[in-house]
């Protein structure tokens, strides 16, 4: 059957479920925790070792420094702090990435940050500025249509626009709350439906039952849902059927 889509695949790991090793298989790219919201030195090791193991992509996943909240609760900090912060969680994942000899491909900022600099102008820029050692290397994963995804552009940086396939979205095409019944879904069907939709009518359907544009190389199933292997599994075994392949 013919291939008329190829899309990348990425979990956000290391964040203690050491589910890895299984999902790795299914993926193409990962998002390592590295000290923000959970993780240590310990865990981004193993944890890059078995990225490298199955040849998946590493990416960096810095996150607000609150490990107690998950990292998923809007922080107000001093810019200064907020981009030593940064700094120091990629440095630390690149340090041993470099002593294990495998290389980082992109940065990904997790939870409340990432939905913060997805409309926060100023905080964009701070993100940037922090990252901008890597400019050259690495690629930024942003929100469709997002403000840091047109200062990224504007700056130069080289992004993958990314869309979650175990969330739901909102008409403002921002991420349903967590707190919200229907913020995950969890049924491996309904992922692969709304990943299909997106990936080949560039549109996603929100929980207001409307059609918005989206449009994404990159599509995340996150690694602490409980269904994610379940949900990786069924997609990758259904996604040729739709001519859709798995960046490899």
């Amino acid at each position: 059957m013919m291939t008329e889509y190829t899309i990348d695949i990425n979990c956000d790991v290391g964040e203690g479920v050491a589910n890895e090793a299984k999902l790795f298989p299914y993926i193409s790219s990962c998002n390592i925790a590295c000290g923000g919201h959970t993780g240590d030195r310990d865990s981004m090791r193993e944890t890059l070792r078995l990225a490298k193991k199955f040849g998946v992509g590493i990416g960096a996943h810095p996150s607000y420094p609150d490990r107690e909240n998950f990292g998923r609760k809007s922080l107000s900090m001093d810019a200064t702090e907020l981009s030593q912060s940064i700094k120091d969680q990629i440095h630390q994942l690149a340090s041993i990435c470099k002593e294990e000899k495998v290389s980082i491909q992109h940065i990904k900022p997790h939870g409340a940050l990432y939905n913060d600099l997805a409309k926060d102008g100023e905080l964009s820029r701070i993100f940037l500025d922090a990252i901008q050692e890597y400019k050259s290397e690495l690629v930024v994963f942003v929100p469709f249509d997002s403000v840091l995804e047109k200062l990224a552009l504007k700056e130069g940086f080289q992004i993958k626009v990314e869309a979650f396939a175990d969330r739901n979205y909102t008409e403002e095409l921002t991420l349903v709350p967590r707190t919200h019944p229907n913020a995950l879904i969890t049924e491996p069907l309904e992922v692969l439906n709304h990943v299909v939709r997106m990936v080949k009518e560039r549109q996603v359907r929100t929980i207001a039952n409307t059609f918005e544009p989206m449009l994404a190389q990159t599509y995340c199933v996150h690694g602490d849902t409980p269904e994610a292997l379940q949900i990786l599994t069924y997609i990758t075994k259904e996604l040729p059927k739709y001519q859709i392949a798995l960046k490899r």
